[in-house]
């Protein structure tokens, strides 16, 4: 993961909710996502854009309803002073 990837990540509180959600309960419906962050459906969809993007969530989609899923069973990020960032992703 590049150092922008990252920014994007940890500078959004928005993507980190949708991450904790998806963490927490596996696969869920996109408008279930938005209920339990609190989040408009539009941001979930823009977090969910972004998440696609870098690798991290799938969408699955059946018609109109839209399922996503996290594609990670652990996401780790360490910082270290002097010596940068590490990210682990299982």
């Amino acid at each position: 993961m590049k150092d922008e990837e990252l920014q994007e990540l940890l500078g959004s509180k928005a993507i980190i909710r949708v991450l904790g959600v998806l963490a927490e309960e596996g696969e869920l419906h996109i408008s279930e996502v938005a209920r339990r962050t609190r989040l408009n459906h539009v941001a979930v969809e823009r977090c969910v854009e972004r998440l696609r993007g870098l690798g991290l969530v799938e969408e699955q989609r059946y018609g109109k309803v839209r399922i996503l899923r996290p594609l990670f069973e652990e996401l780790r990020i360490t910082l270290r002073r002097g010596s940068g960032f590490k990210i682990e992703i299982r």
